[in-house]
This record gives C-alpha cells, structure tokens and sequence, in this order.
C-alpha cells in the first residue's frame, strides 16, 4: 500500500520530504509513501475537506485547524501515538510549534517546518538591523525598505507589529484601537517610501529580490526562509534577526506546517513509524536542514554546526520562534485573513484614516467569528 501525501512546491517544503520517501521506499516490494505538491496558495484557495479526500497525509499550517476539525477530515494523534510520545514532541519543538496544531484539547497535526515572521536584510547594505519602528521610519527616507504586504501577508504584519506591543487578535474589538491605529499609520509611512512593486511581492519573491538586486535592503517582517541565509549563484546572502517586541510582546506570526493524517484511510505501522522518525532529533538536526527544510526541533535550532551551515539563520531568530504569535484558529479564520489583507492593502494605497481601516476589519471579523463553526479560540494567549 503505497500512501500518497500533498505538500507545498517550495523546496523548503518539499526536498526534505522526498528524501525521507526516497529513504523509506528504498528496498521496498512497493512504495511506502508518495509525495505530491502544489502551490502554497492552493492550500488557501481549495477547501481542506477537498485536499484531505485525495490525501493520507496532509502538510497544513495552524490557522487552518479550526476548518478541518469543523470538517472531521483529519484523526487526532492522540488516536496514533501514545500520549508520552506527544508530551515529549512538544518539549522538543521550538516555541508553540506544536501547540499551535492543539484544538479542542487534541492535537491534529505534528510540526515538520517552523517559519516565523522576522526581520530580514542586506547586511552588505545594513551592518545592523534597526532597533526600533521610528529606526525603520528613517533608514526608509534614504534607502529601499519593502514591507510585506502581499496575499494574506499585510494583516499578518499589523498583528505582528500589535503583538510586538502586547496586543494579539480577540475578542469582537480584534484588536486594542490605540495600538491598531499606531501600527496602520507606521505601515502607511513605510507604503508611502516603498519600493514601488514592492507590495505586489510574496515573501519568496521579496527574498529573492533581496537577494539579487539592492532594490529592496530591509524587510521588517518577514516569513523566514533558511535558504537565503547561504550564498548562492547570483544572490547574496540575507542576515536574519528577531523582530521588534517589548518584554511582554510576542515575536511575529508563527508560520511554519504540519503533518496531519486524514480520515481517508488508516496509517499502518510502518507509516507511523515513517513519520515518528521524521522527528527524532537527529533527523531534526541531520536530514531535514540538509535538505533545506527549517526544523521543528528547538535542539537543532541550538545546534551549532547546523547554524553555522546557514549562516545564522538560527541563533538569530530563535527568541522570535519560541515566543512566536499564534494565529487564531477558528472555522472562517482563512478566508477572514484574506480580505483583512485586501482592506489593508487598499486603505494604505488610498491613505485611508486608521481608524476607518479598523473599523472595517473588525466588521469583516465580526462576521467571520459569526459563522464560525466551533471554538473562537479566545482563550488562547499569544503563544498557546
């Protein structure tokens, strides 16, 4: 029986994952698991129930919890592995990697790929990254700093830069007015010096943008991507940092996915084991970053010789991962994300009133939450 799994197209999504099968398939009478791919917006624009009905396995991130457990396409690993093993996943994974996939009081996918929003530059360009939002403001006046602002990334950016302040996304007011509104006018002055196109790029386009050409030397907020840590043809290598937060902030947006099991047919031993494997440390620490995969393990997050192979990319950012800020949840959060994103990149091109661009997420918010189909995921604080 040969189990077919869905992944994101990126190489960070995908090499990994295709080694490990090459690995388990090795010497087999037939293939143990096959790994498909798609784009990483196909995982925003089909329905979880869809993709889980052609699947096994599937790689999904945290926010889309809520929509799979309303559609009872994925089986608890509570209903897999022991609860000792998962106590002991979640000591070793960095941050709420782990935790972020907890809904209901089970746990619905196990984390392969942590990515949080950090800060990323040229430090050809940028010996040091800014230390404050008004550094930002002014490095903007006399060199190129983009904002990441495309697809669902614009809302992710004002709720990071909030949980940087203490605030994080609940309750019928989404967000704390003073603190929405400060962060919406900072984003409107760094729009107004942007790059022009800038805002039109996801975060892999502005990496590489970043990294071919000095048309862009900043991003603020960004997903990480260890690959462009490294020196490549044509490219020079980014340093990234931990973003901006006070003591009692959280770092950006956890990103980031998962491997969660359907419900369309049932995992035998042998793919069990495959994917227990996938996060033991040593393959955490060993086969997952050789192959360009970001790590779930906090302790190849900590391992020396895998952060120096990609230039920093680890030690830099590891206080954002474990202090990283969970998205909610809920059934609806998805789409809700999607046109969040829309008002915010249409208010800062129309140099909207902040207050107005709020009022206007919360309206959007308010129906989501409305609809939603279980648990809105208040009870969660930023990290948990």
């Amino acid at each position: 029986m040969t189990f077919l799994g869905l992944t994101w197209d990126h190489p960070r999504g995908y090499d990994a994952l295709a080694e490990a099968a090459r690995q388990v398939n090795s010497g087999r009478a037939s293939p143990l698991i096959h790994w498909e791919k798609q784009p990483l917006e196909g995982f925003e624009s089909a329905p979880i129930a869809e993709l889980a009905a052609g699947h096994d396995l599937l790689v999904l991130d945290h926010p889309h919890i809520g929509e799979a457990v309303a559609e009872g396409c994925l089986v608890p690993l509570e209903d897999l592995f022991s609860r000792e093993t998962l106590e002991a996943w979640e000591k070793q994974s960095v941050g709420p990697s782990l935790a972020s996939y907890r809904w209901q009081e089970k746990t619905w996918a196990l984390p392969l790929d942590v990515a949080t929003q950090v800060m990323v530059r040229r430090a050809d360009r940028l010996a040091a990254p800014p230390v404050d939002w008004d550094a930002i403001s002014d490095l903007a006046k006399t060199h190129p700093v983009a904002q990441s602002l495309a697809g669902p990334h614009a809302f992710l950016t004002l709720i990071s830069m909030a949980a940087g302040e203490g605030a994080w996304a609940k309750g019928d007011m989404l967000l704390p007015g003073e603190i929405a509104e400060a962060q919406l006018e900072v984003m409107q002055k760094l729009f107004e010096l942007r790059p022009r196109g800038s805002e039109t790029l996801n975060p892999i386009a502005l990496s590489e943008t970043m990294s071919a050409t000095e048309d862009v030397i900043l991003v603020p907020l960004i997903f990480g991507y260890v690959t462009y840590a490294q020196s490549r043809p044509g490219g020079a290598p980014l340093a990234f940092s931990d973003t901006l937060r006070k003591p009692d902030g959280a770092g950006g947006v956890l990103g980031g996915t998962g491997i969660g099991f359907t419900r369309r047919r049932a995992p035998d031993r042998a793919l069990l084991a495959h994917i227990a494997w996938l996060m033991k440390p040593d393959t955490q620490s060993g086969m997952i970053p050789n192959f360009g995969g970001q790590p779930s393990a906090r302790s190849a997050w900590q391992d020396p010789a895998v952060d120096a192979a990609w230039g920093a990319f680890y030690s830099g950012t590891l206080a954002t991962a474990e202090n990283a800020l969970l998205r909610p949840r809920f059934d609806g959060y998805i789409a809700f994300q999607t046109k969040a994103a829309e008002i915010i990149r249409q208010a800062l091109a129309d140099r909207q009133d902040p207050s107005n661009t709020l009022n206007a997420l919360r309206q959007v918010w308010r129906a989501a939450r409305a609809g939603a189909r279980g648990d809105l995921d208040d009870r969660r604080g930023p990290h948990r």
